[in-house]
């Protein structure tokens, strides 16, 4: 396998930083679907498109194609005060992306919207879009304050788990469980808060198949544990913004020792996206006072059962067997 190309794009002084030249969207005629604008996004944080973009803009871009029903539906007024830039930045985005202005680059959006099934996406559309206000209205009379922390909580994972499955795409899923399920070793990396969901995928996935862990379970270091892998063999890592740099490296240097890399994180603007063969982009926005985990383990259960399902008899046979272990050794 090669390994992916280092990402390479220039960094620039501040969101606008595209150079404001009409062209087209990597060397050609702009993407004309989300999924196409996606793929777009991440081939620009690997260096691997044909036009250049600043890390900023980078960023708004990846940020914007994770929320597409928001995107469908706001004015560019609203988006730019939710990113927190200026309505020209996203004009000035469009147009370097090969669209004629911001009306066509909403169109995309807009026709995905309109080609899925509109009852449901409409209705997620209207969640997030009222989600904001929701946040600053109380949870109803005489409600202590102690039931507001939760059911915000709540709220804030099932915001974060619709972001992620309005991006999924099918194809990615199925290659992804297909490798997880088959590859020779499967070694999970992630560190701080992400080491505990790292574990709980490494634990469901060694329930349904052999030969899975930790990348480094007795702290020994990375590298013994990436040296003990081959070519071919699977390395997840999970880590998201404000991103832990040696989970980065680590994907890096698995990648370019033939070893497939799979992502999951937050953005598509994500370092760890730059060296994976396939990434998962899951949110983690909330009013915890750190990263928010819920919707990333739904995820996780989600991909654990792909995998199962794949898997199909070996995966009962394997369970069978841990039972059978279990029960001789009288664990209650």
């Amino acid at each position: 396998m090669q390994a992916p190309k280092k990402a390479s794009v220039p960094a620039q002084p501040d969101a606008d930083d595209t150079d404001g030249a009409g062209g087209s969207a990597d060397g050609a005629s702009p993407p004309r679907t989300v999924e196409e604008l996606r793929a777009l996004t991440v081939r620009l944080g690997r260096g691997d498109a044909l036009i250049s973009m600043g890390s900023k803009a980078h960023s708004v871009l990846a940020r914007l194609v994770e929320r597409p029903e928001e995107v469908a539906v706001r004015t560019i007024t609203e988006l730019a005060d939710s990113l927190g830039v200026n309505a020209s930045t996203l004009t000035r985005l469009a147009t370097r992306l090969g669209y004629a202005g911001f009306v066509e680059f909403q169109t995309v959006f807009r026709d995905g919207l309109a080609s899925r099934h509109r009852h449901f996406y409409s209705e997620q559309a209207g969640r997030l879009v009222a989600h904001a206000s929701e946040r600053s209205q109380s949870e109803g009379p005489g409600q202590r304050p102690e039931i507001d922390t939760m059911v915000q909580i709540a709220r804030d994972s099932i915001a974060n788990t619709e972001g992620f499955l309005a991006q999924l795409s099918a194809d990615e899923l199925q290659q992804a469980a297909r490798l997880l399920a088959a590859a020779p070793r499967v070694r999970v990396h992630g560190l701080r808060q992400f080491s505990a969901l790292a574990s709980f995928l490494a634990y469901g996935l060694a329930m349904v198949r052999g030969d899975v862990a930790l990348l480094d379970p007795h702290g020994l270091g990375v590298a013994e544990g990436l040296a003990q892998l081959q070519p071919g063999d699977l390395v997840v890592v999970t880590s998201v913004e404000p991103y832990t740099r040696s989970i980065a490296e680590t994907a890096e240097a698995a990648a370019k020792a033939g070893m497939v890399v799979i992502a999951i994180t937050d953005h598509r603007a994500s370092p760890l996206a730059a060296f994976a063969k396939h990434s998962f982009f899951v949110p983690h926005g909330s009013t915890f006072f750190s990263n928010s985990m819920g919707a990333y383990v739904i995820f996780c259960e989600g991909l654990l059962n792909l995998v199962a399902t794949g898997l199909g008899k070996k995966a009962l046979e394997a369970l069978e067997r841990r039972e059978r272990f279990i029960a001789d050794l009288g664990i209650e």
